[in-house]
């Protein structure tokens, strides 16, 4: 056992959330009515990102007891976007800027040598935007370590 298929972020408001993962470009799959969904999935490459309302995921977890939701702060996880460029990197942060997503750090140079930086999306999930001279991708456009 080592795949990971599917990456659940639990949203809050999941019509607000959809419409800012399909601003950034992503194409999604929608379960239930589009002002209401149900469950988001995304087709993008490799792995796949869930959308899924955060009280149902956490009743999903354990429904006679849910875990405590969250009130806020740095839960320890990111999620990432390798790119292929700098120019790549800084179009993003332009693009993720004109929806009005929250930038916590400017793209610059990192000091593992590479450029990137990062942002919130309506959540607070933090999204690293990267790119390394020396990273390689495969066909599916997953990056090679």
């Amino acid at each position: 056992m080592n795949r990971i298929n599917l990456i659940t972020l639990g949203v809050k408001d999941i019509g607000k959330s959809l419409q800012f993962y399909r601003d950034i470009g992503f194409e999604a799959s929608v379960i239930g009515d589009e002002e209401k969904p149900v469950i988001v999935f995304f087709k993008n490459e490799g792995s796949k990102l869930e959308l899924f309302p955060i009280d149902e995921l956490a009743k999903d977890i354990d429904e006679e007891n849910p875990p405590v939701l969250s009130t806020g702060g740095f839960s320890g996880v990111t999620l990432a976007y390798n790119a292929k460029s700098e120019s790549e990197v800084d179009h993003i942060f332009e693009s993720v800027k004109t929806i009005g997503a929250t930038v916590v750090k400017e793209p610059k140079t990192t000091s593992w040598g590479g450029y990137g930086g990062y942002f919130l999306d309506p959540d607070g999930y933090y999204w690293e935007v990267a790119y390394g001279s020396d990273w390689a991708f495969d066909d599916n456009n997953m990056l090679i370590i």
